[in-house]
């Protein structure tokens, strides 16, 4: 069995660079609905993917302290927390928006969609080929040869 182990600093860029290209779909959605659909589209678009894009840097800046580094312990609990501000934030902001806010449910949805078509493909690239070890990652035990 393979399995792919990287350290602690590779894990928080790895969870930076997800955030990183949430923004940037975010932003390409928005632009894409303002050429479609005007400035209604694009503002909804914004908000739609930017709720997405602000809970996962919550999660990620909850579970990537350089406090948890040294604790396992510690990463774990702050994964928790994370994961528990997440959905909070992403509850708390929708109805707000639907509440306080004249959107446009499609370019909303279509970019909180698209940000996690945006995290499978910042993970899918992070992974090493087939058969082959990441960079700086350690082999797992079954995997070293001594």
């Amino acid at each position: 069995m393979n399995v792919v182990s990287i350290d602690f600093g590779q894990a928080r860029r790895l969870a930076n660079s997800v955030v990183l290209s949430q923004a940037v779909m975010t932003a390409v959605v928005a632009l894409l609905s303002f050429a479609i659909a005007g400035r209604l589209a694009a503002v909804s678009a914004l908000l739609g993917g930017g709720i997405s894009t602000l809970a996962s840097f919550a999660i990620a800046s909850l579970s990537f302290r350089r406090s948890s580094a040294a604790d396992p312990q510690r990463m774990v609990t702050g994964f928790y927390l994370g994961e528990a501000v997440k959905i909070v934030l992403v509850v708390t902001l929708f109805i707000v928006v639907f509440r306080t806010m004249k959107i446009s449910p499609l370019p909303m949805f279509a970019a909180y969609m698209g940000t996690f078509l945006a995290y499978w493909i910042a993970l899918a690239n992070a992974l090493p080929p087939r058969g082959q070890s990441h960079p700086g990652s350690t082999p797992a035990p079954a995997d070293r040869k001594d």
